[in-house]
Order: C-alpha cells, then structure tokens, then sequence
C-alpha cells in the first residue's frame, strides 16, 4: 500500500476506536469453525467493513451489555466529577436484593468517588452500583430510565428500549446487535469509558470497606485465565437465562481494528463461548484480511459531457479520496468492480475542480462494500456567447413565452374571425335588390 494511504489511517490508529464509523454490509463466510451465537457481527472498526454477520437486526435481550448505556449518562451527567464523592444508599442495596444481579457488597454509607462508581459500573458490573448511579444522576431510577430510553432514540437506535440500568431480564429491556455496534463507537469516543474498557485491574479505596482490587469481567483480557487473547480489550460482558452468554469486544494488531459482538451464545459448565468464539473471529479476520486500495484519486475514473464551453466537451471524474477496504487476501482487482453513476448525462460550465457531480459504488462478490463521490478534476469557464444563445433559447421555449405567443395568436384569430364577419355583413348588404310594391302603379307621374 502507498505511504499516502498509509497515512489517512495513522491518525485513527493513534487515537484507536475514537471515530464513529457506519457498516458497510460486505459479510463473507466464516471457514474453519463454528459460531455458535444466536446473534452477532464482527467488523472493521477502520473502515467499517462487516466481516461476519449474523441475526444483526434481531431483538435480542443485552443483560449487562445494558450498562454501556447506564455509564454513557454518567460521564455525560453535568454532575459527574471524577474526584467528587459518593456513597452507597440503603434504597441502591435494597433494589438488588432478590434480583440474582452481581452485587459489590458495599455497606449504606460506604463513600468512594464518582469515578471508581464508573468502574464499579463498567469494569466489574455490580447491579447495586448501577441503581447507586441511575438514583444519583437521574433524581430515581424510572427518570434515570427515561433519559436512557431518550439517549437511544438520540443516537437513532431504533430497535432498543430500556426497563431499568442493570440489564436485569425485563420483556421491555432489549436491543439488536446493530444498535449495540452503534452505541459502542459512540461510548468509545469518551476518552474515560475507553481507559476503563482497556483496564484489567483496578484498586480504588471505600471509607468503610477500605481498599479493594476491581478485576475484569472480560476473560479475553485477563492472562489468569484460559481465554486470554492478548489483542483484546473490552468492551463489556453480560449474563441472564434469557440473554446467555454475551460479550462486546475490541482487537488491535498490526494496525487493524476490529469489534466483535456474540449474543445469546450457549451456557455451559465447561466452555465460555463467547470469549472462545470472539477470540476465533478475531484470529480468522487477522489472518485472511488485509487493507486494500481499490483505487486511487490520482487517475480520473470516467468522463462527463459538457456544455456552454468552447474549450473542453467533456470533464474528467476522479474519486474525491482515496477508497481502502478490508478484503480477503485472494481479492484482486479482477475481482473488483467500479460501478459510477453520474448526477445527470451531462453538465453545463462552470465546473469548479473538486465540484461532486456523482458517485461510484466499490462492488466486491456482486456485493456493494463502499461509495465514494466522483469530484470533476479541473475547473471549466463557460462560454459568453453559448451562454446568451442559452438563454435566448430559454427565453423563447419558457411557458412565459408560450403564454404570450397564445394570447397573440388569440388575438389575432379574434381579430380574422371580425374581420370575416364585417366583411361578410357587407357583402350581404351589397346582394340586396329593390322589389315594388304589389300595388305600385308602374306608369303614375
């Protein structure tokens, strides 16, 4: 690939997931195991290519995955104040009880900061944490609700609704892998919600439990455990019977970035699926899945017509940046298409360099993976002379024109169809003759 592209990426890739980025619906086979999830996806998080799709716009129930909600309102609270203190209340214990939901163990009155409450929240994933902060930041937990339900419908997250913070089981607590993919790149522009996604571990201090080490929920990240995946970072993990097993990851190697989403993956005694599974996507998509740039915008693409100049009749198009996607190694340019579409057959000067005057769809496998816009490559002055034909053309075609022409023509078929009649009332007068009288005596003097 050449430096210039190379280049468009470094700055991402400095910041890592920092910039929102839509599917591209491009999904390819997965080869060489099974996933087992009812619902899922993994894709590019540089240049939005969906590598692996499955169910993506499918209601699935999010457990704890509900909580990248629950901590978006708390950073984003005119409230919140990392240093600023907190502290656990007996309605925050009381909620939890019974719920089945991990619990930190806290006591009322225990007080710790607003940002280990975040941790809390997102790292470890204690329920009692999450009523604490929906109660604190939300006035209770129903408006708390409300506004999560009012944040989704921001961020254009059309198939999910909330029921409460934590994630318990709730008919009216659900979303889709879609949304989920969504509101992940949005979180993950906050520069504190990616430090915690990246954590392993954390030591914070309560006034009255004392210090305490918070441990990562995600097995992809902890080298204690059988999964770990040295690539991965968060996101977030999530429990209940109804939802199985779910985990939002991220992976980062060699300068490509991946997410990976699995809902609903299978609960067993013997197997974590969803750290398995995410683990075998991420090394299937590093391994066969490379940058690759289709085409470049240093060489036109295609011509467009031009009218009213008299120095050029035709502009050269060229893609308005630089198109890379990620693409199987096998892919070559044999197996690329470049479908354009142009606005309109043609355009009229001036034309200014950089102007858009289409776009092209980027085909790979008969299916489309990107569209770029088709810029004209130079400017064009318009011609003074053809410009006033224009318009004297356009003068005389306007309805305006057509209008006045039938009003005359009106008048003057007015003005035959009087004439014709005066005309013919003298003539008439003309053709009358003198008749006597019967009893007219034709010799009287």
């Amino acid at each position: 690939m050449p430096k210039k592209i190379f280049s468009v990426f470094f700055a991402f890739l400095l910041s890592f997931l920092c910039v929102y980025t839509p599917i591209k619906a491009s999904a390819f086979e997965v080869t060489g195991f099974e996933i087992t999830a009812e619902a899922g996806m993994l894709a590019s998080l540089d240049t939005g290519e969906l590598l692996y799709e499955n169910n993506i716009d499918k209601k699935v129930y999010p457990a704890s995955i509900t909580k990248i909600m629950t901590v978006i309102l708390m950073l984003e609270s005119d409230k919140y104040d990392p240093e600023g203190k907190i502290t656990m209340t007996k309605e925050a214990l009381d909620l939890v009880l019974g719920t089945g939901s991990a619990v930190s163990l806290f006591k009322e009155g225990d007080e710790f900061t607003q940002l280990d409450l975040v941790y809390l929240v997102l790292l470890s994933s204690f329920g009692d944490c999450s009523y604490l902060a929906s109660i604190y930041y939300g006035g209770s937990v129903e408006n708390f609700v409300d506004m999560m339900n009012a944040k989704a419908q921001e961020l254009g997250l059309a198939g999910t609704s909330y029921a409460n913070p934590v994630g318990l089981h709730d008919e009216n607590n659900y979303t889709t892998v879609r949304d989920i993919y969504n509101l992940t790149l949005y979180a993950l522009e906050n520069e504190t919600f990616k430090e915690i996604c990246e954590t392993k571990r954390y030591t914070m201090t309560a006034s009255l439990s004392g210090k305490r080490t918070l441990t990562t929920t995600n097995f992809l990240q902890d080298n204690n455990t059988n999964y770990y995946y040295p690539y991965a970072h968060g996101v977030k993990t999530g429990y209940t019977d109804e939802a199985g097993r779910c985990l939002v990851s991220t992976a980062s190697n060699n300068g490509y970035n991946y997410i990976c989403i699995l809902m609903k993956c299978p609960v067993s005694k013997t197997k974590r699926y969803e750290f398995a599974e995410s683990a075998d996507l991420y090394r299937w998509a590093f391994k066969n899945f490379s940058f690759k740039e289709v085409a470049t915008s240093n060489e036109p693409v295609c011509e467009m017509p031009v009218e009213l100049s008299l120095d050029t009749d035709f502009v050269p198009l060229y893609f308005k940046e630089p198109f890379v996607s990620v693409l199987p190694n096998a892919a070559d340019d044999s197996t690329i298409v470049i479908k354009n579409h142009l606005n309109q057959e043609s355009t009229e000067a001036p034309i200014e360099k950089g102007q858009v005057l289409g776009y092209a769809e980027v085909i790979y496998a008969e299916k489309v993976i990107g569209k770029v816009d088709l810029v004209a490559g130079n400017s064009v002055k318009p011609s003074k002379m053809l410009t006033v034909f224009k318009y004297i053309k356009l003068f005389f075609t306007s309805v305006y024109m057509k209008i006045f022409l039938l009003i005359i023509a009106l008048i003057i078929l007015i003005f035959i169809c009087m004439c014709i009649k005066l005309n013919y009332s003298k003539i008439k007068k003309r053709k009358v003759k003198y008749i006597p009288y019967k009893g007219e005596n034709k010799h009287a003097k």
